[in-house]
Formats: C-alpha cells, structure tokens, sequence
C-alpha cells in the first residue's frame, strides 16, 4: 500500500497580505576600494524568486538602483549567485530563469571619496502557481568615512599596536530594510536624500479624486468573506470525492467478489449472528482505520506544502502520466498488476493464526493488498485532487470518504444478510465497469501530462491536441458501452443494457460538446482540465477580447461615478503569469466578457508599472516610512492599505465610493464562480 505515497500531491487562496520572501543584507570590503553588498533572500516552500537579466515582456527581473549616491558608484549590474533554475515559461513564451529555497544577490559599489554614503534598493519579483507578488523593494542605505584614503591608511597600520575602537561615526553605516512592510531609516540616510525629507504622504497626497476612494476597507472586505466559511465547505467537498472513489472501488473485480465470501465468513464461524455482526462491523472499522491511518501519514510524512510543491512539480506529473496509462493498459486487459503473492499470504497466514481484533485487523489489511490493482490507481487520483482544498486535513479527510463507501457493504450485509441473495452476482457487468474506468484514466492521464508540457514548454500538448484526444478517447467509451468495441476480458454478449445504452449516449454527446472546442469555443465543462486558451493555435473566436478601459484608479473611479456604474479593479502586472492566464481563460468567456464590457468600468493597475513617479512619494505604512518611486510602487500600496493583500491575480468590485460590493477574487479559473461573483456585485449595486 505504501508505494501509494510516491502518487500523492496536494492549493485555497486568501485575500491577504503575504510575506513568502523574507531578505537579509550585509556587506563585505573586497578591497580598499570597493565594498559587495549582499543580499540573501530565504524564500518559502512553492514560491520563486525571479533571476536578473530576463529582458522585457517577461517576469519581474531581479535589479538594483539607488535613490542617492556621494562619493561612490556603481560597478556593472546586480549579479545572481548559484543555485538559478531555468525552464521555458509557456504563458510568456521565452525562458525564465529563477531561484527556490534561498537566493543570493551581490551589487559591487566602488568608493570614491573617504566619505561616502549610498541609499538604494534591490527590486524583485516572485510567483507560485497561483498568484505574484508586485515588484518588491528590499531597501539598503550604506555610509561611512573609510574610503579610499581611509582604508589604505588603516591597511598599513596593521602592523602597529592596536588603536581605539572607532567612534560610531566612523565606522560604515548599513541600514536592512526588509521589505515595503519592515521600513528603518537613519540620520546618515536622511542627509542624502531629499525623499527622506519629505512628510509622509496621505490619502490626500496620493489621490487626484477624492480622497475617501483611499481609505481602507479590509473590514468590509473579511464581513464578505465570513459569510462564506470556505474551509468547511472544501471539507465536505473532499469527504465526498472520497466516498464517490470508495463507491467506485467497490464495484470493481477486486472488490466485490470479496463482499459476499467475507460477510459469510464472519457469520458461519461465529457461534452466534450477533456475534457474526459484530465481526464483520469490527472488520468495516478496520478498513477506516487502515485507509484512514494512510491519509494521516501522507500528512505526517510530507505535509500540506511538501505535497503541494509536488502536485505542480513536472517530472511527478510525467510519473503520475506514465503510472495511470500503465493502470489504464491493465484494465483494457493487456496484463494483471498485482502485488507479490508472498505479501498477502504472510498476512493471511498471520489473520489465521491469531485470534480477536487483531486477526480482523488483519484480514482487513489483506483485503487492502488483494484489492491494490484496481484500488491503487482511484487512491492515487483521489489524493491528488483532494489536494487542492490546501487543508492538512484533506489526505485524512478523503481517505475517510473512501474507507467508509468501501466498508459500508460489509457491514449492510452482515447486518441484513438476506441482501446477499439479491445482491448482484460477479460477471461480465464488472469488467464492463473496469474497462471504463481505464478510459477514464487515459483521459485523465493527459491532466498531468499537460502540467508537464506547460511547465517545459514543450507545445506538445496544446489546447486542441488535448481536445482532440479527449474527443477520440470518449468517442471509443461511447462505442464500447454501446458494445461496438472488444476488449480481451469483455464476454460474448450480443445485447446493450439499457445502463450502458444510456452511459454510451452521454459519453457519445460529451464527445460532439468538445468539439467546437477545436476552434476555440470555451468548453466550461472542461475548463478545468484543458490546457489555457493561450495554447490554442487556431482560435475563429476574437471578439472575446477584454481591454482595460482605465489604467488609473482615480481617474477610473471618477468616469463610473459619472456613467453610475460599478468597478471592477484588475491589479494585475506585466509579468504575472497567472494573471495572462484568467485573462485568457476566464474573461474571454462570452458570458464574463459581456458583463465586464456593459455592466462594469474595468480598471487594471500594473503593480510592476516602471514609470517614474514626478517625485518619490513617502508614506507611513505599519509605523515605518515606505517610499513609492514609481506607478507601480503607488498601486501596490493601494492594494496593500485599502485591500489588506498584495498578491496577483486580485480582482475586488467598488461601488462609486470605493466600497466593496463583494468579497475579493483571486486566480481560479472557474468561469461559473467569476460570473456569479460579478453578478452578486451587481446585485448589491442596485440595491
């Protein structure tokens, strides 16, 4: 059971602020002449941080720039220590280059003068999967009066007997400023700059409307969200996808012979039927614990982020590809998998020679091994799934809805055991049933090989190609159900059913409803499983296109007062992948693009906008000072203080005071939950 684990990955998002990069500075005299300043960034499980020199139309690359300079200068670029990674990034089409865990990055700063100051600031950009963050100032100021002269005289000077500890004034002077939300200042800063000087900015400074459109709504914005406790939902969620895999383990060759034989047992060898009940429940408990006990240490073993990092890793999901076209070839009938003989026999010899709890225990426990071929494959795709609730408790959660369906016969049976004779007998509808859940993982099995393609940019499997393989491969189900195709183990029965009539009919009609897919219509149905639109090479459909009417919030806000409609407010970045990726898979949907383009005033704000500002704009943030050099900068904040976040994808809808209508929005390219969420807006507005 245990080989289950190399199967198993694990995504919610949460309109908050996040803090998954966290970076220390530090300096280092490589000479008298010239200092290194270093900084080295600790960056959590999922998230990357992107490398430097990733030219335009890409992420955020990785720089350095200074606010002031005296008596120093800087020598070449920003430069990227070890451990870079590379792949081809899909969405932007060119490679990326990226670090994950830890990175390190070095500016070389040659002195001038022997007193010297600089005040800079290395910018950054970083993703996971799902959302990035804007382009993030990590601020330095460095000063001192050992330049040159100073430190020539201080090299010769070695040889003399040690002289007093320098004054704090002599020594260099480096402020770390860790991020928009960490922001220190010093005296020696203050003189070099005149942004230092200057007041912190309010609402007021920063808004050409009014400046009530400024003011934060966090609030608001969580009473949204608490009426709507997601988490809970996402559980019963998971504990239900789990019961429905039990439910279909159950009906498979391994299973249910297995039903009628060990229910008789618990009731021919006990010297009572009250006793042969209680056996056989004790035997439906142990098979919840036993799969039970597997989601808890999957958990233990990996946790939640481990395994999420796995579920998006490429070289898993070409693993987990290979290992469902395998499980699908053996139940099309090309060859058996099974476990060895010699472990099962060793537990049923053991199950034989004890007695009590424990010989049920292990029974139980052999029916799990016996049972692994056709188990094996709907666990591993269970677990995967569950995955992306983003809760620890998922694995523990659908191992229980999976162990439940599939103990609940053993203890129906024992507990009316007159069921058993009308039970239905094992047959050929069994391998009907095994044969269908191989179509299934074939068609399955291109999900993870898509992760695969996209992530190495190998335009292998574009949109149309998966479509057009989904389209065959449920063509053949509907011809096979309705008994127009043979597989080895299939019986010679001349007749249809009237379930596999109905279930060929539906998989026939699945078929033609992809089909317009080829030429780029939606497919909402599949939308989740599909490669993005942007893959799509031949696309009839471009008036979907949706265009920003405002790149400027003010100037945004005040146009909808004027025509009286709602906001929809985009920030997004010139750099963030996921953000291409709703753009193309959510807003091009003819139902979103119409009530963007006629019911809301669409403002998109690029937190990685490069524009200069007039003049630098410091504001308080947390108690510190932070300053905003460029339009970017000012976006950014306004996501962070109005908003509480500073993740992208981020979508939240205004009324014409700069008050929210709904809860936020992050990336899911779910069309149906972007359409309602739009829609409850709207209702609000009107009311």
């Amino acid at each position: 059971m245990f080989a289950l684990l190399l199967t198993l990955a694990w995504l919610p998002l949460a309109a908050q602020l996040q803090t998954p990069v966290k970076f220390a500075t530090s300096q280092k005299r490589v000479s008298p002449t010239e200092i290194d300043l270093v900084f080295t960034a600790t960056i959590d499980a999922g998230w990357h941080v992107y490398s430097t020199g990733l030219g335009d139309g890409g992420p955020t690359s990785a720089t350095f720039a200074t606010d002031a300079i005296e008596g120093a200068e800087l020598v070449g670029t920003l430069k990227a220590g070890p451990g870079e990674k590379d792949k081809h990034d899909a969405i932007f089409d060119m490679p990326v280059r990226y670090f994950e865990g830890t990175a390190t990055f070095t500016q070389r700063i040659r002195l001038t003068a022997p007193t010297y100051s600089v005040k800079g600031y290395l910018t950054y950009g970083a993703c996971n999967d799902e959302n990035c963050l804007p382009p993030t100032n990590v601020d330095v100021t460095v000063s001192g009066s050992d330049g040159p002269k100073a430190a020539s005289a201080e090299a010769k000077a070695d040889a003399a007997p040690a002289a007093p500890a320098a004054t704090a004034s002599e020594k260099t002077d480096v402020a770390i400023f860790n991020g928009p939300a960490a922001m220190v200042d010093t005296a020696a800063a203050a003189d070099t700059t005149a942004a230092a000087t200057a007041a912190s900015a309010t609402a007021a400074d920063l808004s050409a409307g009014a400046p009530s459109l400024w003011q934060p709504v966090v609030d608001e914005l969580r009473a949204f969200d608490d009426s709507a406790p997601s988490d809970q939902r996402s559980w019963w969620v998971v504990f239900l996808l789990g019961f429905v895999g039990g439910v279909v383990a159950l009906f498979t060759p391994c299973v249910w012979p297995i039903i009628p034989m060990t229910v008789s047992f618990f009731l021919k060898r006990s010297s009572s039927r009250r006793r042969g009940v209680r056996d056989a429940m004790t035997y439906g408990a142990a098979i919840v614990v036993i799969y039970v006990g597997l989601g808890v240490i999957i958990t233990s073993l990996f946790g939640a982020s481990a395994l999420n990092d796995l579920s998006t890793n490429a070289v898993f999901n070409i693993l987990f590809f290979l290992m469902l076209v395998v499980f699908a070839a053996s139940f099309f009938g090309g060859f058996e998998i099974t476990l060895p003989s010699s472990w099962s026999d060793k537990v049923d010899s053991k199950a034989e020679a004890t007695t009590g709890l424990l010989s049920i225990f292990l029974m139980a426990f052999t029916l799990s091994l016996v049972s692994f071929s056709c188990t094996g494959p709907i666990i591993g795709f269970l677990l995967v799934e569950v995955g992306t609730s983003g809760s620890i408790l998922a694995p523990t959660i659908g191992m229980l809805g999976f162990a439940i369906a599939l103990a609940l016969p053993f203890t129906l049976f024992a507990l009316f055991p007159t069921w058993l004779k009308s039970a239905p007998k094992s047959g050929g509808w069994m391998n009907v049933i095994k044969v269908t859940l191989g179509f299934l993982e074939l068609a399955f099995a291109l999900k993870f090989l898509s992760v695969a393609d996209l992530a190495y940019g190998w335009h292998l499997l574009d949109r149309e190609t998966f479509l057009a393989l989904w389209i065959v491969i449920f063509a053949l189900l509907g011809f096979y159900l309705l008994g127009k195709l043979k597989f080895p183990h299939d019986d010679d029965t001349t007749h249809t059913s009237v379930p596999r009539f109905f279930l060929g009919l539906v998989s026939l009609a699945f078929a033609v409803y992809m089909v317009p897919g080829l030429w780029g219509a939606p497919l909402k149905a599949v939308s989740a499983f599909a490669p993005p639109m942007s893959t799509q090479d031949f696309n009839l459909d471009r008036q979907s296109d949706v265009e920003a009417q405002f790149k400027d919030y003010d100037a945004g806000m005040t146009y909808a007062a004027e025509t009286g409609k709602p906001v929809l407010i985009d920030f997004t970045g010139h750099g963030c992948v996921n953000c291409r990726k709703m753009e193309l898979a959510v807003w091009r949907d003819p139902s979103v693009a119409r009530l963007i383009k006629e019911k809301y005033v669409l403002i998109s704000l690029y937190v990685d906008d490069k524009t200069r500002l007039p003049e630098p704009i410091v504001v308080k943030e947390n108690g510190q000072d932070v300053t905003l050099r460029t339009v970017g900068d000012k976006w950014s904040y306004l996501q962070r203080a109005k908003f509480g976040a500073n993740a992208q994808p981020f979508y939240v809808l205004l009324d014409n005071e700069g008050k929210p209508l709904n809860k936020s929005y992050s990336y899911d390219e779910d069309v149906q939950k972007y359409v309602d969420f739009l829609e409850e807006g709207l209702e609000r507005y009107r009311q």
